[in-house]
């Protein structure tokens, strides 16, 4: 007994234009919501909250540098009492004593250095796994929309190579900066502990260096973002141009020498960035360089003067100390400075990540979602208009459908009518602009997705594989499936005496996207990959259009074994597979013109019946007009390529 029929409320037509039926029409690669920049405070505050989890962590690694440089310290003091002391005096207890003493203390500063930097790299190490796994997360979460108008390459770009580029940032750059500025202090007080003249001397020229590194530091970032965009143009053009389907294209347009030629222009613009990036600065930080190199000079030159001048003299030990402690001031201040310039670059890679993990999520889960336990199947559409964006109007307009529970509904009309957004507002893959769509009476952006994504299946025309064994790809579905399971999912959609005939079976490798087997294959795997998940609701997204007609019997055969007992909504392109359907409604222009049987609406002789007279095509086994042929039913495909 067929289960009751369907409710249709025909809705006016707008005038509009025809409107996209596919979503995810080009749209320039800038995303409009990724333009504003934060103040680098701003961007700072939320660069160091990354490193909040690990706080415990960093102040062990704060006492260590701190301990590290108090230590280091202590070497040009002991050298004083050396030069000044020990052995003018012959003393050689207390010579040995200071010679183990600076021994002692190197040995400590580098077993403190090495347990600061496997703490610091741990703590990067997990900030950048944080990062990696909170873009990925949210990618998974974005919108249809978000995908149809961003290259692949161009998200990958962002996950590897921004993040990698970060790598040096987050695993040494906060221990550098806490390591070199405990050193500077400490330097600084060293020094004038030993002789305020020549510490005063010694500091002249800082205030020119922290100019020149900030300098240096916004041309770097300039840079770095223009390069890290090109890399990502890249990226892009690799993923496309290298895939499967690229390849083919390219090699049977004869475009492959324009393709490398055009991968050549893009590389030497990347070298170019590249080189800038390298030299940006590099002259103004080779004067601080030589300024530094020059100032032990100086400091001997200071101190003659100040001799010279009737001042107190300066002992020769309190002199070298000077030196020494002047060059260990100079070395973490240059590198405090070459921080600086670092943390300006990677403030362009951080600002890309944000961009990511700051995209606004347009679908999501309600506070407090319904969680259906069995569900019965029931769809309805009430009163449903939908539009992609404010500038291209709506795609559909007054949708009234109600599809009971076990019946079958197919959606038919011209292209770009409409047909595929419909099912695609049942899965939410996008939300109603307006009125509702219900499962089992309850609007779907109520339901957690975990219910939904149990209670709706969907078999589109474009089947995707992963570069896995059929078991793997089957198993996507579920993931706890015995072998059994997988073995009657197969026969139910007519390939598992396919994959037997394979020399390894269901651990065949499918090949990237599932390209060693053919399209009527690959759409037999999706379906019994479906039928694996069970869902009482079957989205059919005009899983046939694609193929010949012995393919098409074959894949028509798994889909109704699929069909039987679930509510299926049926996006046709070739109207020969629906004529069984319970009800079929014609979409154009994004509106309902006509509903009913596929033999009321033969009798109506309306838009359906013009449909049918234009697509030309029997279904399989049936009559060809004019002939006394049959379409033929289908034949094994030939075996995995």
């Amino acid at each position: 007994m067929k289960p009751e029929s369907l409710t249709w409320t025909p809705s006016p037509r707008p005038g509009a234009a025809e409107h996209p039926e596919r979503p995810g029409q080009p749209e320039p690669s800038e995303h409009p919501e990724l333009s504003e920049h934060p103040e680098p405070p701003a961007q700072l505050r939320r660069i160091f909250g990354l490193f909040r989890p690990y706080r415990g962590r960093l102040a062990v690694v704060g006492l260590l540098v701190a301990a590290s440089s108090l230590v280091a310290v202590a070497s040009p003091f002991m050298l004083r009492e050396i030069l000044d002391t020990a052995i003018p005096q012959g003393r050689t207890g207390l010579l040995s004593l200071l010679a183990l003493g600076m021994i002692l203390t190197a040995v400590v500063s580098s077993v403190f250095g090495v347990l600061q930097t496997f703490i610091s790299t741990t703590v990067g190490q997990r900030v950048m796994h944080d990062l990696r796994t909170g873009v990925y997360s949210r990618l998974q979460r974005m919108p249809l929309a978000f995908f149809t108008r961003t290259r692949t390459g161009e998200v990958q770009s962002r996950i590897a190579n921004d993040i990698g580029g970060m790598q040096a940032t987050v695993t040494s750059t906060a221990t550098s900066l806490v390591s070199n500025l405990t050193a500077v202090i400490a330097s600084v007080v060293a020094m004038l502990a030993l002789d305020w003249r020549l510490t005063i001397v010694s500091m002249l020229l800082l205030p020119v260096f922290v100019w020149i590194s900030r300098k240096v530091g916004r041309e770097r970032r300039r840079i770095t973002t223009t390069r890290q965009r090109q890399m990502a143009t890249m990226a892009a053009t690799v993923t496309e141009s290298l895939s499967v389907s690229g390849i083919l294209l390219g090699r049977t347009m004869g475009r492959a020498d324009s393709l490398t030629r055009s991968f050549s222009d893009e590389s030497e613009r990347l070298v170019d960035l590249e080189i800038r990036s390298s030299m940006a600065g590099r002259w103004r930080m080779s004067v601080i360089g030589i300024v530094m190199a020059a100032m032990p000079a100086v400091i001997y030159w200071a101190a003659g003067i100040v001799l010279g001048a009737g001042g107190t003299a300066v002992s020769l030990g309190t002199l070298v100390a000077f030196v020494s402690l002047q060059q260990g001031l100079f070395r973490p201040a240059v590198s405090l400075l070459s921080t600086g310039v670092d943390i300006q670059t990677s403030l362009a890679l951080f600002q890309r990540i944000f961009e990511y993990l700051d995209l606004p999520i347009d679908i999501t889960e309600p506070e407090r979602p319904v969680r259906l336990g069995a569900v019965r199947g029931e769809v309805r559409f009430d009163g449903v208009d939908f539009s992609y964006d404010d500038k291209s109007g709506p795609t559909l307009k007054g949708i009234d459908l109600t599809v009971p529970a076990g019946g079958s509904l197919a959606v038919v009309g011209p292209t770009g009518s409409g047909k595929s957004t419909l099912s695609y507002l049942v899965p939410r893959l996008y939300d109603v602009t307006a009125g509702r769509v219900l499962l089992d009476g309850v609007d779907v952006r109520e339901l957690d997705f975990d219910t939904l994504a149990r209670a709706v299946g969907v078999v589109s025309q474009e089947t995707y594989l992963f570069h896995a064994s059929v078991a793997e790809n089957l198993r996507f579905a579920k993931p706890d499936a015995t072998d059994e399971e997988i073995e009657a999912a197969a026969r139910a959609a007519q390939i598992h005496d396919h994959i037997a005939s394979l020399p390894d079976g269901y651990d065949t490798l499918v090949g990237e996207r599932g390209y060693r087997f053919s399209g009527g294959e690959k759409q037999r795997l999706a379906i019994a990959r479906t039928i694996l998940r069970d869902p009482p609701v079957l989205i059919l997204d005009e899983a046939t259009s694609a193929l010949d007609t012995r393919t098409e019997l074959a894949v028509q055969q798994a889909i109704d074994a699929l069909s039987e007992g679930r509510t299926t909504i049926t996006i046709a392109h070739r109207l020969s597979t629906v004529r069984e359907a319970d009800r079929i409604v014609v979409l154009d222009a994004g509106v309902i013109t006509e509903g009913g049987t596929h033999d009321e609406l033969l009798a109506r002789d309306g838009r359906y019946a013009a449909l049918l007279r234009r697509d030309g095509r029997p279904a399989p086994g049936e009559q060809a007009p004019g002939t006394d042929e049959r379409v033929p039913v289908a034949e094994p495909e030939p075996a995995v390529r």
